[in-house]
């Protein structure tokens, strides 16, 4: 390779506006992300009235759809040489078909019912994550390559965790719209097409705008099952991947069980809203404080306390009361704080992994691990999601129902409390045993730049 190249390797600070103008996107797809984790189970079973069974039954089938999906997104988002970039032209072609199935996904035809509405939620659920797919592997690709500081990453996905909150905060105000609306099926039908303007405007602008290595173009693997064979592979890639799958799957019940615990439980169902702020505000609010810390521990150490907090916070959970709500709130303050270390620190322990991918193979997979990344995210709310249906009408849940059993409440405390709480203990446990710090990662930055420079590598890398 060229000098050139070699000093394109560089590890650089991003300037702010590049940050920004990367985050953005998160703005518009945040705008209904929020009501999609929070809303969409409510919405359907309640104002669409499908049975709980049945849609945790789409979004189960949606789960194995993203089996395929994700992983072809990723190898073919490495392999893509379009003028426009690898990563960039997908995000373009991605931008219009989001808004559009977004719309199809809160909008049904208001003549179905029964067999026909069920089905028509299944291929809009499908199309909009074949959509969903199509642009957040090759988005979450381009920001492993941004930057090669080991630091700086955490300052790069520290910012777009802010700005997804703040996008999440709007999703906010699009549940209260549809929770307190006289024609819910009215109002989601305007927020979604609304939101859809603003999601394909900040995706076309953003993709428009920001720089893409030429030096990583045609150096994705160039067989599919060896990209992700190398994912697997990858001790440090496996272990990564586990836990984060642990978190996910714990974190994703605290908006879907949300609206159930604060009508059913607390009784408040006014405070819905209130609840979710309580959660989602310390998590990028302090974010700067994870950033802050990230200067002096280690991305491994932060997680580790983090999560440990997190599985004392959701086991309280399960003992709310009507009569001891107050002490809930206290409780989703502090799991939002934590829940906001592991969205800023594992993307950036991510970068770190695919650098040693590339230690190991020569090639750059970006795509294949942000699409392994992007199907364990989407995984996780969709096992919830099937999980709290099926548990919720075995339990006897019964839609609109001013009171539900205590066999029902039980269920609802223990999904969003005692399965997270037991997600995150195991995850505490296993990543004790991660071993890729700052120091090894030095290492690897150096052997990469000096081969990229044609000279010796040195000594290989633990």
């Amino acid at each position: 390779m060229t000098q050139s190249a070699a000093q394109s390797r560089e590890p650089e600070a991003l300037p702010r506006s590049t940050i920004l103008i990367y985050c953005l996107p998160m703005l518009g797809v945040g705008f209904m992300a929020m009501p999609f984790y929070v809303w969409l189970m409510k919405f359907s079973t309640d104002v669409l009235l499908i049975a709980p069974a049945a849609i945790g039954s789409i979004f189960f089938i949606g789960r194995f759809w993203d089996a395929v999906s994700d992983p072809l997104a990723g190898y073919l988002s490495d392999r893509t040489n379009a003028p426009s970039g690898r990563r960039r032209s997908w995000m373009l072609a991605s931008a219009i078909p989001l808004a559009l199935t977004t719309v199809m996904l809160w909008s049904p035809p208001w003549m179905l019912e029964g067999l026909a509405l069920v089905l028509w939620m299944g291929g809009a659920l499908l199309l909009y994550e074949t959509a969903s797919t199509a642009f957040f592997v090759p988005y979450g690709a381009l920001g492993m390559e941004l930057t090669e500081r080991y630091r700086e990453r955490t300052r790069l996905f520290g910012y777009r965790h802010v700005i997804a909150a703040v996008g999440s905060l709007a999703g906010l105000g699009v549940v209260y719209l549809l929770r307190t609306a006289e024609n819910p099926r009215l109002m989601a039908l305007v927020v979604s097409a609304a939101s859809g303007v603003v999601m394909a405007f900040t995706i076309l602008y953003s993709a428009r705008r920001l720089p893409e290595r030429d030096d990583y173009r045609g150096r994705g693997s160039p067989r599919l099952l060896k990209a992700f064979g190398d994912v697997l592979r990858n001790p440090h890639g496996r272990l990564l991947f586990l836990v984060y799958g642990i978190e996910t799957f714990g974190a994703a019940s605290i908006g879907m069980l949300a609206p159930y615990v604060m009508q059913y439980v607390v009784h408040a169902p006014e405070l819905n809203e209130v609840f979710i702020v309580t959660y989602f505000v310390p998590q990028f609010a302090l974010t700067p404080l994870w950033i802050w810390l990230g200067n002096y521990f280690s991305k491994k150490s932060l997680w580790l306390f983090s999560m440990t907090a997190l599985t004392l916070g959701y086991s309280a959970i399960f003992f709310t009361s009507e009569s001891s709500f107050g002490v809930l709130f206290l409780v989703i303050f502090l799991l939002g704080l934590g829940g906001g270390c592991g969205a800023v620190v594992a993307p950036a322990i991510q970068a770190d992994v695919i650098d040693y991918d590339e230690y190991l193979t020569g090639e750059r997979k970006e795509g294949a691990y942000t699409a392994i990344w992007n199907f364990i995210r989407k995984s996780a709310a969709g096992v919830t999601a099937g999980i709290t249906g099926f548990v919720l009408q075995y339990a006897g849940y019964v839609p609109n129902a001013p009171e539900q059993s205590e066999a029902v409440q039980t269920a609802i405390l223990a999904l969003i409390g005692l399965l997270p709480a037991a997600c995150y203990a195991i995850g505490t446990l296993m990543f004790m045993r991660f071993g890729l710090n700052e120091r090894e990662h030095e290492e690897i930055i150096k052997v990469l730049r000096q081969r990229a420079a044609g000279v010796s590598a040195g000594p290989e890398v633990d």
